[in-house]
């Protein structure tokens, strides 16, 4: 492994601009307790929180924070800290789910297309009726509507189905409601 240079580690009170290290392998387990979970729901309400802050909220010893952190980092439980996008961006954006149905051997090709697509916001083979399953984020309607006639014109593309979301009524990839219900 090779060594990791100290200014990519997480200090207690800055976030980490990169992963510490590679994920450990897939064949042992990763055991949680119900601090750590406690504690990686905090980090995904904020990434940023101080190691101090974090440890007045778990009642643990800041070094325990900071030695829990290492060690989620270390373990690939951790893989690197994003920006969540603001109120402002997410109420002002059009979002749209579209199923597709790829022509057999085309999947690549069609992968490769749809990368280059900065609306996309997630790819996933999905079973069921369609191959793959697009989340998509536009500034408006119009920019759907031409992106939507944008992925149908992708070689290999045979099907699509498309719906707008009119309105989230939960969304869990944010730890928010968690971290307050908790605390």
């Amino acid at each position: 492994m090779r060594a990791v240079p100290s200014a990519w580690r997480r200090s207690p009170s800055a976030p980490a601009s990169r992963s510490s290290s590679s994920p450990k392998s897939n064949d042992a387990a990763v055991r949680l307790d119900d601090t750590d979970r406690h504690l990686l729901s905090l980090l995904q309400a904020n990434a940023r929180a101080p190691a101090a802050e974090l440890a007045r909220k778990l009642k643990v010893a800041r070094t325990t924070v900071v030695a829990r952190i290492a060690r989620l980092e270390r373990e690939g439980v951790i893989a690197g800290y994003g920006v969540r996008l603001g109120q402002c961006l997410e109420q002002a954006a059009v979002r749209a789910y579209c199923g597709l149905s790829v022509a057999p051997k085309m999947a690549a090709g069609v992968i490769r297309a749809l990368e280059r697509l900065p609306e996309l916001e997630e790819l996933s083979a999905v079973s069921g009726e369609y191959d793959y399953m697009l989340a998509l984020r536009c500034k408006t309607n119009e920019q759907l509507d031409a992106l939507l006639d944008r992925i149908g014109l992708i070689e290999g593309i045979q099907h699509t189905h498309t719906s707008v979301v009119l309105s989230r009524k939960i969304d869990r990839r944010s730890a928010v409601s968690e971290v307050r219900q908790s605390t």
